[in-house]
């Protein structure tokens, strides 16, 4: 049997605040009324993007509960120009939500910044720089 993966499930605390968080970014999800504690977007390539809440989560996970400690998922955002980083990263504080790395030219070539989304996931926002 071969198996693909095609789907990314993050188990979140306010499913609203995530939808927003994400819809900034560009996804824009879908909430189907029969299951208000799911949210789910796809993606391009066929990539499949859910959100689910932690009393969802818990009730289809025997032992699950909520991790502890820093981002243990990080998603990545490519911007059209290292400009659009930066951009992206200022509205996205200016909106409230936490800085995790001010944009930087990092060392592998990319302007690169990372936020947290509602629930303290990161994500990186990143485009390649132009070359020397």
């Amino acid at each position: 049997m071969e198996l693909r993966m095609n789907t990314i499930d993050i188990v979140v605390a306010d499913l609203e605040a995530s939808v927003a968080f994400y819809r900034r970014l560009g996804v824009e999800f879908k909430v189907d009324a029969a299951f208000p504690d799911h949210a789910g977007a796809d993606l391009p390539g066929g990539l499949h993007l859910m959100l689910d809440t932690e009393p969802f989560r818990a009730s289809t996970t025997p032992g699950w509960s909520k991790p502890s400690g820093g981002p243990r998922v990080f998603l990545a955002f490519q911007a059209p120009t290292p400009a659009g980083v930066d951009s992206t990263y200022a509205e996205l504080i200016e909106a409230g939500y936490q800085g995790i790395k001010e944009p930087w030219d990092a060392y592998w070539g990319m302007r690169y910044a990372t936020v947290a989304d509602p629930d303290g996931n990161g994500v990186d926002l990143y485009c390649p720089l132009p070359a020397n």
